[in-house]
């Protein structure tokens, strides 16, 4: 069967690549004279006479990339953004690696010629993935066939993976129902088909090609007896372990000294992920720090005019994976604001803690145009360029706040704190020090390159009205 996440599949999509890639090359050889009204381009009578080793080089080469990527593997790419993320970023590194691969070998190759190719060959191999998404939709439940999927428990783990399946209908997953021994389930529950002694049963009646066990921990010996009955079953036994709701942000399967182990503190973004976003930290950084740091001389300069005390204000903060650093600001206080905290910590209606304050007596007068304009934020670029912060990102907080949090809270810590985030340009210091925890999560789980930038975009629209700046 001929399914988006079959074998068949993926060295399908490894042919048509490789095709693509010969192809684009090709066509770019044919367009090169076409390029000749470009300013610094050569002027070409006609096409060049390209080695004809390059066309299966280019293209087993291109080929490996994305394997290594693991962009033939669909079920790593569901979403279109993470797809699209793997495609530009295996095409970067494809481009630079044929343009190293030339430089060895064939350095007459036109650079307009090259340039052109990877263009044509990054558009087509995103094209043509594009148009495949939009056939399987179009065609999902017509001639694809439907995997049948039961589920061994009826509680909150069972319900969460029944939302995934009807979330993805593209993966050809169809839920038949539940199978649980709590009477109150079996008749509160339309989607319950009755107990774990019905597993055989149910099974062959309902023609089921996938069993997926959500059970608790204290039933697992059911677990151990019900997959010793299906051993002679011809369907595949899935098994979730319920500790994921002891993970950090999530849990992968790794090699432990040749052993799979579970890591309930798996980071929330891949390697991948990782590296474009420190790429994009470093980019930006880079760019804004000369200007920067004439407006860092002036700042200190009036700092040190008007109070005694140092320019910079140095802090432990909770990081990464609960990491301490010392995050970097301008001093916006009078010397002693530490010791003075308790002038403005107060709890609210609920006992949950409030430790700023429009009026903090604290705030010395250039401090608080600093904080309006959060300008007191400036000094930690050097806290991104050391690898400590990024510059979008749930903010580093305070470690005695940080042991007053709840488990479900501390799931923020699981990427890259951040100058600026998803809190900050939705309320900033209007909200409660709990409300901005919910924001940090929905970063968390939402995180893209894309949604950084839009976070740096509205950062400052932000800053230049100073909402909720204190």
């Amino acid at each position: 069967m001929f399914r988006r996440f079959s074998v068949n599949f993926a060295l399908f999509s490894m042919a048509l690549d490789a095709v693509l890639v010969a192809i684009s090359l090709s066509a770019a050889n044919q367009m090169r004279p076409l390029l000749r009204t470009i300013p610094f381009a050569a002027t070409v009578r006609q096409a060049f006479d390209l080695p004809d080793i390059l066309y299966p080089l280019f293209a087993l080469i291109w080929v490996a990339i994305f394997s290594a990527l693991s962009v033939y593997d669909g079920r790593r790419n569901l979403r279109i953004t993470n797809e699209v993320t793997n495609l530009s970023l295996g095409s970067l590194l494809a481009g630079i690696s044929l343009a190293g691969t030339l430089y060895f070998t064939y350095r007459d190759v036109s650079r307009i010629l090259f340039l052109t190719f990877v263009a044509i060959a990054s558009l087509s191999l995103l094209s043509w993935r594009l148009i495949a998404r939009l056939a399987f939709r179009l065609n999902r439940g017509r001639s694809m066939q439907m995997r049948r999927v039961l589920i061994i428990g009826a509680g909150p783990v069972g319900q969460e993976l029944k939302d995934k399946i009807n979330h993805y209908p593209h993966l050809g997953l169809t839920l038949v129902g539940f199978l649980d021994d709590d009477p109150l389930k079996q008749s509160m529950l339309p989607d319950v088909c009755g107990s774990l002694d019905d597993a055989r049963k149910i099974i062959k009646e309902k023609e089921i090609h996938d069993v997926v066990i959500a059970l608790p921990r204290r039933a697992y010996e059911k677990v151990n007896r019900l997959v010793a009955e299906l051993h002679d079953q011809a369907v595949k036994v899935w098994v979730i372990p319920d500790y994921f709701h002891l993970a950090l942000h999530k849990a992968v399967v790794e090699d432990f000294a040749g052993i799979p182990m579970l890591d309930l503190r798996a980071p929330a973004l891949n390697d991948y992920q990782r590296m474009i976003k420190r790429a994009f930290d470093l980019t930006i950084t880079i760019l804004i720090l000369p200007p920067s740091l004439i407006l860092m001389g002036i700042i200190a300069l009036a700092i040190r005019l008007e109070s005694p005390g140092p320019v910079l204000f140095r802090q432990k903060r909770v990081g990464e994976n609960g990491r301490l650093f010392e995050m970097l600001k301008f001093r916006s206080m009078v010397r002693d604001a530490e010791e003075l905290r308790h002038l403005v910590e107060r709890k609210d209606d609920n006992g949950n803690l409030i430790h700023k304050s429009s009026q903090d007596p604290r705030v010395t007068r250039i401090g608080r145009i600093l904080r309006n304009t959060s300008l007191d934020e400036l000094p930690q670029l050097f806290n991104v360029l050391k690898g400590e912060m990024s510059l979008i990102g749930p903010r580093p907080e305070l470690p005695y706040l940080v042991e007053s949090y709840e488990p479900w809270q501390r799931k923020r810590f699981a990427v890259p704190q951040g100058i600026t985030g998803w809190w900050q340009v939705n309320g900033r210091s209007d909200r409660l020090m709990h409300m901005h925890t919910e924001d940090d999560l929905y970063y968390v789980q939402n995180y893209s390159l894309l949604l950084d930038v839009q976070i740096l975009i509205k950062t400052i629209g932000v800053v230049l009205r100073g909402r909720g700046a204190f």
